[in-house]
């Protein structure tokens, strides 16, 4: 194209700046850390996670250009870079491998090694990296007028916006800071209850909130319309499911509830929880299935297009330029990367992968790679369908490892490393094409991303094995500190297909219900979400959308006003999100070593604390967004 000739990157690939400094490596790595684990504490919250990418972005510029006073807005595109790899490779990896220490809790199988989740991540993130690197000519160049790749474009302009960093990055580190305060208290020295609810015992139905940061953050984040699916998802479930139970069934005794426990003993027991815990959440598990695989049949056109042009444009687009920003990776270093990587996978027995496993890695990993690096381009990582490709992947998978013959535990253990691997790898290649995408546009070097990419994949990868640890030391996969939605339910699928143990009249009602949402065309995946979680969570969720949405609707303010008020709550809410993360693992080691700071049995404020605490946290939110500037 015509256009893509004549464009010209912010710094002209004949300019050399600094770009891949040790500053830049430093503040990225400890970055991809501190986002990594975040975003792992909160994908196991809630089952979703934030993007890094711009957080990132604002915090390497306050630090370089107001703090050191360097003005390289290349340095700083390199802290993203490397940065934003820890959060997606949280992503991938807490969907997944949480299901073996779900199992190992159950009695079925040893405890995962941290050998094993460590060489998971590393190796499903290095090729995530090194499958996306042949195609940057082909989709970030050859196609840069038709593939947007929206959050790439974002943080570019954020980036071009540099003048205005020292602000927008003291506004993540206000929000983080007040977060861990708000988190502290709640859950450290314990002052003020976690969960604000009302029972209807008369009804049976229940309702509440948590009053955590980072809830409120996701919700005003992923905005009012989403939100509203995700609690109306929860609403029907506690507002309904669970009274009808209660009413038709109080003497009924039916699996997976304990043998000759009725519904009203098991109410009466553990109230409107005890009911959601064995029975609502294989409706939702059964409806988030169907949501994932609907999503991704939906898209199986544009999957099968967006393979066959790749395939197409990487063959007439090989790259020939010299100049510094048309750089990559040698073809022979990713060749040899990527089989090492799959060497790794079948030989090293801490990784329960067979040949055959390893065989389905490459041919899965290449094609959700070359997928999800062109899909993110068109639709956004947000709707990316990387669940319904974990899913997809995980149902081929676990059905060829038992008609190989391999059955029980170790079919099932191997089939979850095969979907962790093949996760990680959509997720980081979406990422990796995002910050080439970046990259392009501020005339930053390929090659040098490439290798920051690495980068950030090894440093968070060497990280999550202890976080996740941690975090089940502490409180364990499957309660409610750590739910576990998404591992929860490739759980439940690899189950269901070995052992045919699963209570399949809930998970099919589950089904049916997500095929009339699809009908109606209500998102069904949100929908689903909110069913198969706590209500409590999605009502924070819902109260931070419900300010989202009064913030946009707003009619006397210009546009351009309520854009930047806008971003400055969202990066406000993406400093939360990572504040309460970072406490909440702070607390986890205090969990584990014993030392109990809550002073619950000395002075409590109760339900009226908590929602007080709501109102002092959505003030806080105002003042950072829409407030921000009446203080200048």
């Amino acid at each position: 194209m015509n256009d893509n000739k004549e464009f010209k990157p912010y710094i002209p690939a004949e300019r050399i700046t600094p770009e891949f400094t040790v500053t830049s490596i430093i503040m990225g790595i400890i970055l991809a850390v501190v986002f990594g684990a975040a975003n792992a504490y909160l994908g196991l919250r809630v089952g979703m996670t934030v993007s890094a990418s711009i957080p990132a972005a604002v915090i390497s510029m306050g630090v370089i250009r107001v703090i050191m006073k360097k003005n390289s807005i290349l340095e700083s595109n390199m802290v993203q870079t490397i940065g934003s790899a820890g959060e997606s490779l949280a992503a991938g990896t807490i969907f997944t491998m949480p299901a073996l220490f779900l199992w190992a809790e159950e009695g079925l199988c040893d405890m995962p090694s941290l050998v094993e989740i460590t060489l998971i991540a590393l190796c499903g993130g290095v090729l995530g990296v090194l499958f996306m690197v042949p195609l940057r000519n082909a989709l970030i160049v050859k196609e840069h007028a038709t593939l947007l790749y929206p959050e790439g474009t974002a943080c570019a302009e954020v980036l071009l916006a540099g003048e205005e960093g020292g602000s927008n990055a003291a506004t993540v580190f206000s929000g983080m800071g007040l977060a861990a305060v708000f988190k502290f208290v709640v859950d450290g020295i314990k002052m003020i209850p976690a969960d604000v609810a009302a029972a209807f015992k008369s009804f049976k139905g229940e309702i509440g909130m948590e009053v955590y940061p980072a809830l409120l953050g996701v919700g005003y984040i992923v905005g009012p319309k989403i939100a509203s699916y995700m609690f109306v998802g929860s609403l029907f479930g506690w507002m309904a499911i669970i009274p009808l139970i209660c009413l038709f069934g109080p003497d009924i005794s039916m699996y997976p509830a304990e043998e000759g426990v009725t519904i009203a003993m098991l109410y009466a027991e553990g109230g409107a929880s005890a009911i959601w815990t064995n029975y609502v959440k294989y409706i939702g598990a059964g409806a988030i299935a169907t949501g994932g695989i609907i999503s991704l049949i939906k898209s199986l056109p544009l999957i099968i297009s967006t393979f066959r042009d790749s395939m197409k444009s990487m063959k007439g687009g090989k790259n020939t330029s010299t100049a510094r920003t048309a750089q990559d990776l040698p073809m022979s270093f990713i060749l040899v990367g990527i089989v090492a990587m799959v060497f790794i996978i079948w030989i090293v027995p801490a990784i329960p992968v067979n040949l055959l496993g390893a065989a389905l890695i490459v041919v899965f990993g290449f094609f959700f790679a070359t997928v999800s690096s062109r899909m993110v381009g068109m639709i956004g990582s947000s709707n990316n369908p990387v669940s319904g490709m974990a899913i997809a992947t995980l149902l081929i998978a676990t059905f060829a490892i038992k008609a190989s013959g391999e059955t029980g535990i170790t079919g099932m253990t191997g089939a979850i490393a095969i979907g962790s691997v093949i996760c990680i790898v959509a997720a980081i290649a979406g990422d990796t094409s995002q910050d080439l995408k970046t990259g392009y546009l501020l005339g930053a070097t390929p090659k040098k991303q490439q290798i920051g990419e690495l980068i950030g994949v090894v440093a968070s990868g060497l990280a999550i094995g202890g976080v996740l640890y941690l975090l089940n030391a502490a409180w364990g996969y499957g309660g409610t500190e750590v739910p576990a939605p998404q591992a929860g339910l490739m759980k439940m699928i690899v189950e269901g297909i070995m052992g045919g143990n699963l209570p399949w009249t809930l998970v099919f009602v589950g089904v049916f219900l997500a095929l009339g949402l699809e009908i109606l065309r209500v998102p069904v995946m949100p929908f689903a979400i909110g069913l198969y979680l706590p209500i409590y969570l999605n009502a924070t969720i819902m109260i931070g959308g419900v300010v989202r949405g009064l913030m946009d609707m707003r009619k006397n303010v210009d546009e351009k006003t309520k854009e930047r008020q806008s971003t400055d709550g969202t990066l406000y809410c993406a400093g939360m999100i990572a504040g309460e993360g970072l406490v909440g693992i702070a607390l986890a080691v205090l969990a584990v070593v014993e030392v109990d700071l809550s002073l619950a049995d000395k002075i409590s404020f109760g339900n009226i604390g908590g929602a007080a605490l709501m109102i002092v946290m959505i003030l806080c939110l105002l003042k950072f967004s829409l407030w921000k500037k009446n203080k200048a």
